[in-house]
């Protein structure tokens, strides 16, 4: 294992790389998977620390999303505030970015996350661009990273984009003259899910403190789960629950360096039904098939977790069930018209928060 020091030398040489290849072919050796995890989210809380507050000659130079600690707590608040006003008076705001244009750079199949937000866009009075695939861009003839930022920075005004490899929205941010919204990096990180997640527990439990949260499933390579937990540990009297099987258990740095680092309760069970009683949240995760190096492996964890009907029994009568979706069987549609299942109101929520996203990147926020 290398030190936080090799670590952290590591992610600042590989973010000096330009060539997505070369980024992508580092990315994929299995040995230093993890310690590159590791080195992009302490590169990732530095660069925040350093920059994300800086200010020129009195004005707040350009922000990007990276991370759920791209923003502080106080800050976090004041954008979670902006959207339940956005979703109570839609009217106020639907000329808010008129002429202003979101790029969508997606290098890997979504639904939600893309089309919410082209959404959040055009509800503001702005307009979209992009593409929905690799295969569908100039990444397919071999374009950079940086050089596909550097071009659609002259085309748009803000940017979200979607990545297999790990840290390649973060390249993008460094050469990009437009915000960037990380819309996913491979096993990594999501905070634009981890704002809509945030909004719809808040706006449904009226609180992001003292609460109980269980993550289920896909801890491994679950994107939203670590962004997630980044985000909530901050708030007081958080305790987690992480409900998995164990190769699928949370990686080492997020149960180290994150919830052991900052003293946070946690405990770690396999059974779901173990677990259900003492929940506030439950948060759902599928198996991700595209995360896995073979089959067999997949095949045999996709149905470890079920969610039905009678396991609902046993949780709280106000207790939530999240997904940030797509559903493939560890959900039972049955569980649909339970009023504790709120993962398609969180799809809505997501449009919402993604509109305030906008607005303060954009510096249109407090117009």
């Amino acid at each position: 294992m290398l030190k936080l020091s090799q670590l952290y030398e590591t992610s600042i040489q590989l973010l000096s790389v330009q060539n997505s290849y070369i980024l992508s072919y580092i990315l994929q050796q299995k040995s230093v998977k993890a310690n590159l995890n590791i080195a992009l989210s302490y590169y990732m809380i530095e660069k925040c620390n350093k920059n994300c507050y800086a200010k020129k000659n009195g004005r707040q130079i350009m922000r990007h999303l990276m991370s759920p600690l791209d923003f502080s707590v106080e800050e976090l608040d004041k954008l979670l505030d902006l959207a339940n006003d956005i979703e109570a008076h839609p009217e106020k705001y639907a000329h808010k970015c008129d002429g202003k244009k979101l790029a969508t750079c997606f290098y890997e199949p979504s639904t939600r996350t893309r089309l919410s937000f082209e959404a959040a866009m055009l509800n503001l009075g702005g307009s979209v661009l992009g593409f929905h695939s690799a295969d569908s861009s100039s990444a397919s003839k071999g374009e950079s990273v940086s050089d596909t930022i550097r071009v659609i920075s002259c085309y748009a005004d803000i940017c979200a984009m979607r990545h297999p490899k790990e840290g390649a929205p973060l390249v993008a941010s460094e050469k990009s003259r437009i915000p960037v919204i990380n819309a996913g990096d491979g096993g990594h990180q999501h905070p634009a899910q981890t704002l809509a997640d945030l909004l719809t527990i808040r706006s449904i439990k009226g609180r992001l403190n003292n609460i109980t949260i269980g993550f289920c499933g896909d801890l491994k390579f679950g994107r939203t789960v670590h962004s997630l937990i980044n985000a909530l540990i901050r708030y007081d009297n958080v305790r987690i629950v992480l409900i998995s099987p164990e190769e699928l258990k949370v990686p080492d740095y997020v149960r180290d360096d994150v919830l052991r680092a900052n003293n946070i309760e946690f405990k770690e069970v396999e059974k779901l039904e173990d677990a259900m009683g003492e929940l506030d949240v439950l948060y759902m995760t599928r198996v991700q098939k595209e995360r896995f190096f073979n089959e067999e492996d997949y095949v045999r964890l996709k149905d470890f977790y079920i969610l039905t009907k009678e396991k609902m029994e046993l949780a709280k009568d106000d207790m939530i069930v999240l997904h940030p979706l797509p559903r493939v069987n560890e959900i039972s549609v049955d569980v649909d018209d339970d009023p504790r299942a709120c993962y398609f109101r969180q799809a809505q929520y997501a449009v919402y928060v993604r509109m305030a996203l906008i607005l303060t990147l954009l510096g249109l926020a407090e117009d």
